[in-house]
């Protein structure tokens, strides 16, 4: 089969529309630092939004923003302790995709 006939052909095993934007969806929110920055804490443990924003040095706006873009992906999730929101890590698999990423840009 010849690479133009490939390209014809539709391949059984290509991703649906919904995968494709689940997936672009997930590598943005890698793309940015501040997330990364979030992502990489919370795998630790948990925190609120107040702690997370002292740690880094963000604002809490920025912390706040940036956590409603990952939880509106399921990539964080929150429990709540009276008037206190506590973040913590909602997928095992983009955290291990972060994890081997960070090893990667730190293998030398």
């Amino acid at each position: 089969m010849g690479e133009d006939e490939r390209l014809e052909k539709p391949n059984e095993k290509d991703l649906d529309e919904e995968t494709l934007f689940v997936v672009s969806q997930t590598f943005k929110a890698l793309s940015d630092p501040t997330r990364i920055r979030i992502l990489n804490l919370l795998f630790e443990k948990e925190y609120a939004v107040n702690e997370i924003a002292k740690i880094l040095g963000l604002r809490q706006s920025t912390v706040s923003h940036q956590l409603r873009f990952l939880k509106n992906l399921r990539l964080v999730k929150y429990r709540r302790e009276k008037t206190t929101l506590y973040y913590s890590y909602d997928d095992n698999h983009v955290i291990d995709l972060l994890k081997q990423a960070i090893e990667h840009a730190r293998h030398e």
